[in-house]
């Protein structure tokens, strides 16, 4: 995210906290060796003399300084949507919160003529705040899709409706989230284009992923719509055996 950054002027770091998503990947990724603060800077201020560098292993931070803030609501949820190694508290799932669409085959969550969309937010380190997620997600409700109930996204709507995001979060700034829904194959079309118009609004990156249950052969309606629309794919995040449905 770019949030930890070194002034020249005094050679110290600081934490710009609004950019920060807590992902706690520099906390985990510190080194703990703990040592002496004065000793290294002494050491790399020498070394650099004959334009050497002293890089404990690893070095994000060699004396041990970063040290993880309690996070209360609303910011708690940065970390929820950031930090891989965290259990999402709607869904159970850990990091983003989201199984995405690839346990449809044990799920049926996608039916015969449906199909299911991910559009995701804000990778790779690039990061989204909830203001621009919620402005697709109400972008889209007006298209009459279905919000899947089971992503994390969709547990912060007060609205499923329209989309509408709780007010308390939409300045919180996260590593990335993913918006789940289905339309019937007829709509893909239309999708498609209030997302690539709604995109070009938003401070983010955007990627758009599409899926449908394929014929016994391997056909599939949704690769001549998508072909229909001057449309680029592959095809992907096919699994198989993950489960028996219950």
């Amino acid at each position: 995210m770019g949030a930890i950054s070194i002034d020249a002027s005094t050679n110290r770091a600081s934490v710009n906290s609004d950019e920060c998503v807590e992902c706690y990947t520099c906390f985990r990724g510190m080194s703990m060796e703990k040592l002496n603060p004065s000793l290294v800077r002494g050491v790399r201020s020498f070394l650099k003399l004959f334009r050497l560098r002293f890089d404990p292993e690893p070095d994000v931070c060699p004396t041990s300084a970063i040290t993880p803030d309690e996070l209360s609501w609303p910011r708690v949820v940065r970390r929820a949507f950031s930090d891989p190694q965290v259990t999402h508290e709607s869904t159970g799932v850990h990091g983003r919160g989201t199984e995405e669409v690839k346990t449809n085959d044990v799920t049926n969550r996608v039916g015969i003529g449906e199909v299911g969309y991910v559009v995701e937010f804000g990778r790779p380190t690039v990061g989204v705040r909830f203001r621009d997620i919620e402005t697709m997600a109400m972008a889209l409700a007006k298209t009459g899709i279905a919000f899947e109930p089971n992503n994390p996204v969709t547990h912060m709507m007060t609205d499923k409706a329209t989309g509408k995001l709780r007010d308390d979060i939409l300045n919180e700034k996260i590593l990335s989230a993913i918006v789940e829904f289905k339309t019937s194959i007829n709509n893909v079309p239309a999708v498609l284009a209030r997302i690539d118009q709604v995109s070009k609004t938003l401070d983010t990156v955007v990627a758009v992923g599409v899926s449908t249950r394929c014929e016994q052969d391997g056909a599939s309606a949704l690769d001549e719509v998508l072909a229909g629309e001057g449309l680029s794919f592959v095809r992907g995040k096919t699994n198989l055996g993950l489960g028996h449905a219950s």
